[in-house]
């Protein structure tokens, strides 16, 4: 195996743009960094940490923030995080491909019924027709860098419509949507936490849904380093352990109202300590409700989404043509949906 310093993972990056879980027997205390961006969708980590199942699988937990979720890979690989939430990228299969990096579960995905990631067009664009993805011909979009999970929807979307699209790298999700309200790109897509408010300023508007074009989309990933995969078992079981608890927290508080308004008020109170904290309660609790949707329960992971992405890096160039699923994902945590 390659050993990856954070010079040469940055490089890589750069060049390539459980519920169910035993509780391992893990000396107490085992201090873990986990790296996590201020969305909603990470809240699986924030309400194990804060109701102390980290603390009961034996973690010490300390979260680490990141604006985008690309460095995060290389944070890994580096071994300045141990795990991880992130979109599957370009990046990260060219850090798994170096022997760096294993993704060994699911956190988000799209599901049928569930409100998921919306398509926006910036208010210039939209006046001037762009008021449905069919006609995104000719349009820019932005993401964060080539081999994004941005550069995939966008990509995907394109090609179910037939269009052309010109993308436009930004680097961080804030200077994105910077260059949205202004009219600098006409397009992007992003979860409904963002989306939403977006759109009820007027400054942007949703155009269409990202679950029209790919159902059952393994939004993001769990990942840890490669050596964390296969030397540290019981470590890793120990985290998704923790994890999934607050994934399942999150479901049945937030999706399926187990503990009507006032859980879910709860729950907002618990989550706005770590998403929109710039923002008073009372402003920030209508963006964290609308951008519920259901994490995997168990760290799930659907390797078929993850396999389709996969080829489409490869389809494009942006990763070797020889690398399987396998040089990627670990499937031997948790359960895989295929």
């Amino acid at each position: 195996m390659t050993k990856i310093n954070r010079r040469m993972a940055v490089a890589l990056m750069g060049g390539a743009a459980a519920m169910g879980l035993a509780t391992p027997s893990i000396a107490r205390g085992k201090k873990v960094t986990v790296g996590a961006l201020r969305f909603t969708s990470h809240s699986g980590s924030f309400i194990a940490l804060e109701r102390d199942y980290f603390a009961e699988a034996g973690l010490d937990v300390e979260l680490k923030f990141f604006q985008a979720a690309p460095p995060m890979a290389v944070a890994i690989a580096s071994g300045d995080v141990d795990y991880a939430v992130t979109a599957m990228s370009g990046g990260l299969v060219s850090l798994a491909d170096k022997g760096a990096i294993k993704i060994i579960g699911g956190a988000l995905s799209e599901e049928p019924g569930i409100d998921g990631q919306k398509i926006l067009a910036s208010d210039a664009a939209f006046q001037a027709g762009l008021t449905a993805p069919a006609g995104l011909d000719g349009k820019s979009f932005g993401m964060s860098a080539a081999g994004s999970s941005f550069h995939y929807m966008g990509s995907k979307v394109a090609q179910a419509e037939g269009a052309s699209l010109t993308f436009k790298p930004l680097q961080k999700v804030g200077a994105i949507i910077g260059a949205l309200k202004s009219g600098q790109i006409d397009a992007w897509s992003i979860v409904p936490h963002i989306a939403k408010p977006l759109a009820a300023s007027g400054a942007v508007h949703i155009i269409g849904n990202v679950s029209d074009y790919l159902p059952n989309y393994q939004v993001t990933t769990v990942f840890t380093s490669a050596k964390n995969a296969s030397d540290e078992r019981e470590l890793t079981e120990g985290f998704l352990t923790g994890f999934s608890r607050g994934v399942a927290d999150y479901n049945a508080t937030m999706i399926d109202k187990a503990g009507g308004d006032d859980g879910v008020q709860q729950m907002v109170d618990l989550i706005h300590k770590y998403v929109y904290t710039d923002r008073p309660r009372d402003k920030a609790a209508p963006s964290i409700i609308n951008g519920t949707m259901r994490l995997n329960e168990g760290a799930a992971l659907n390797t078929a989404s993850l396999q389709d992405q996969l080829s489409w890096y490869q389809s494009e160039g942006l990763v070797g043509a020889d690398i399987t699923l396998d040089t990627v994902v670990d499937t031997s945590y948790v359960e895989t949906l295929s």
